[in-house]
């Protein structure tokens, strides 16, 4: 293939034309990235689910050598269902110095500046080489990344610093909050509500354990973490999604709560959890009192564990050193941060546009920002030049 060079904004359009909303497939995307590096020489490992149906990339632009500088960032967007936009979410569109599309923002644009200045890169002589990593799946459970992981210790990688480039306005984040994401399954008994004693209304259970969570939650308030930037600066509970009963003469015999807990570093979700727990252990002898079936019970569908910052950090060091910034913020979303930490690799997260347009229709990133990343960029070819 060909070489072709493009701007940053003229990547991320053709990134943007992949549909890699989670629940699909990201191949062709990789595809065409992989082509793309392979036009500069550039050879691409990739590692895939277990069902070969996406696939996390690695490629080094620079010395072969494992030493490195990674860029990292994830491939998957969130789904636009339901959303109403005023352009097409997978057409880049610009106006105004906005770039419209979704993933502009969460995180293709950064992704869009690294590959665009692969030809700089590879001119600039660089001593130490840079590490384009992709992966899948980080918005629903980040296993893209932790399928990689262990890949990455067998190939010998030991990187001196990894920059996730998450939508942070480019400030260095060093830490931000764990995510864990529960459902709790309430078992009633359904009966005709002119008999309503002869049921037991999981939904009004469901109701009781929600107001236990907001106690919790009150509780949380009091112990706010010393952080810089969490907003807000605690823990958080929140009940997302429930679904229950069958018509509106019909005790409901079911419910499902969907919850997510935001846990500030030193907080444990599991103790929010059995919290809850031990409340609902006290309202089901209650129901099996009416049947002896009606059960709660709560399963962690995904745990992710909190960023935390690290005394001396190389990766925070780099970034500092190369972007003149002093200061360093605490962020409440999550990141695969973590999972590069867990394996003892040093991270940070560092990358163009905010996170208050990700997820949203008409999601953007400036120009502005682009630009800046690109600066960042180039001063990083130039440090790792010497």
């Amino acid at each position: 293939m060909t070489a072709k060079r493009y701007s940053p904004t003229d990547m991320l359009a053709e990134l943007v034309r992949f549909d890699t909303t989670s629940r699909e497939s990201n191949l062709d995307l990789i595809r065409f990235v992989e082509d793309y590096l392979n036009g500069y020489g550039i050879s691409s490992h990739l590692v895939y689910d277990e069902e070969g149906g996406k696939a996390n990339l690695v490629a080094t632009v620079g010395p072969d050598a494992l030493n490195g500088i990674v860029l990292s960032g994830h491939s998957d967007v969130v789904p636009v269902d339901g959303q109403t936009w005023n352009t097409n979410p997978f057409e880049m569109v610009e106006k105004d110095g906005l770039l419209y599309g979704r993933g502009t923002c969460d995180m293709k644009g950064y992704i869009a500046t690294a590959l665009a200045l692969v030809p700089e890169f590879l001119a600039a002589n660089l001593k130490t080489p840079v590490h384009i990593v992709l992966t899948y799946d980080e918005e629903t459970t980040c296993g893209g990344a932790d399928r990689l992981m262990p890949e990455l210790l067998k190939l010998g990688f030991n990187p001196r610093a990894v920059i996730i480039g998450e939508p942070t306005m480019m400030r260095l984040v060093n830490a931000h909050k764990g995510t864990c994401t529960v459902q709790t399954k309430i078992t009633g008994e359904p009966a005709h509500t002119s008999m309503p004693h002869l049921g037991v209304n999981a939904i009004t259970v469901a109701s009781e354990l929600i107001a236990e969570l907001a106690r919790i939650q009150e509780d949380l308030k009091a112990h706010p973490s010393p952080l810089r930037g969490f907003d807000p600066p605690h823990s958080t509970i929140t009940v997302g999604l429930i679904n229950g009963g069958t018509q509106f003469n019909i005790v409901p015999g079911s419910c499902t709560m969907g919850w997510d807990i935001r846990s500030v570093p030193g907080d444990d979700p599991m103790e929010f959890i059995e919290r809850l727990n031990a409340y609902a252990a006290e309202i089901i002898p209650r129901m099996q009192a009416v049947s002896e079936s009606a059960t709660i019970e709560t399963e962690v569908l995904h745990h992710g564990k909190a960023f935390v910052p690290v005394d001396d950090s190389p990766a925070e060091e780099l970034v500092k050193a190369v972007s003149g910034i002093n200061e360093t913020l605490a962020v409440g979303f999550g990141t695969e941060a973590v999972c590069y930490q867990d394996v003892g690799m040093s991270a940070v997260v560092y990358g163009p546009g905010s996170i208050e347009q990700a997820h949203k229709p008409d999601e953007f990133i400036s120009t502005v920002q682009l630009d800046e990343c690109t600066g960042f960029m180039r001063d990083l070819m130039t440090y790792l030049a010497r």
